[in-house]
């Protein structure tokens, strides 16, 4: 059980393990923006991002009872949505499209030719992220994405800092060269 998990969190996550419906509820409300922010930045802004916030948060529940409390409730979290994306691009060789970035996402007043600009870039970076193999791609995401440690992301995607660093290496390495050949960097010194 979740005993050493202190708090307010620690007695939702008590109630969770213990199947408690309403506290299931609350749980998803308070975690749904981050992990609805986690996935899109997983998986881009062409993911169907409310299936696969909807396939976390059943995996969170189906698996809540081993949360032990060792490790941050946040930190957990991190591991099941990016276990649950991972999943969803080996299942997939390509996303469907047409689906919004959330709006919170969004930056706000942004002239309608910046805002095509920005949504073409992202457009080439993710694309370029579907090349890397999924575990580069995880760290190279939590890290220059999403602003994680070395050692935070070995606790989320469960390697040692040193595994978690030759990743980052090898997928920086790949993501720049790939990057340089789109000409990616000379569409963002114009901006």
């Amino acid at each position: 059980m979740a005993e050493r998990v202190p708090g307010a969190t620690g007695e939702l996550v008590v109630l969770c393990q213990q199947g408690e419906q309403s506290a299931q509820s609350d749980f998803y409300r308070k975690y749904r923006s981050e992990v609805a922010r986690t996935v899109h930045k997983v998986l881009g802004p062409d993911a169907d991002l409310e299936d696969v916030v909807q396939d976390v948060f059943v995996e969170v529940f189906r698996s809540i009872d081993k949360f032990k409390g060792e490790a941050k409730i946040t930190t957990w979290l991190y591991r099941v949505c990016v276990n649950v994306a991972l999943q969803r691009v080996r299942r997939q060789q390509r996303r469907p499209e047409g689906h919004a970035v959330p709006e919170d996402d969004l930056p706000h007043h942004e002239t309608p030719l910046r805002e095509m600009e920005r949504k073409e870039s992202a457009r080439i970076v993710y694309a370029i992220l579907d090349t890397l193999p999924p575990k580069k791609r995880t760290v190279f995401i939590l890290h220059e994405i999403l602003g994680f440690d070395a050692k935070e992301i070995g606790k989320i995607v469960g390697a040692n800092v040193l595994t978690v660093r030759t990743r980052l290496h090898y997928a920086r390495k790949d993501f720049y060269a790939a990057a340089l050949r789109t000409n990616l960097f000379a569409a963002e010194a114009k901006a």
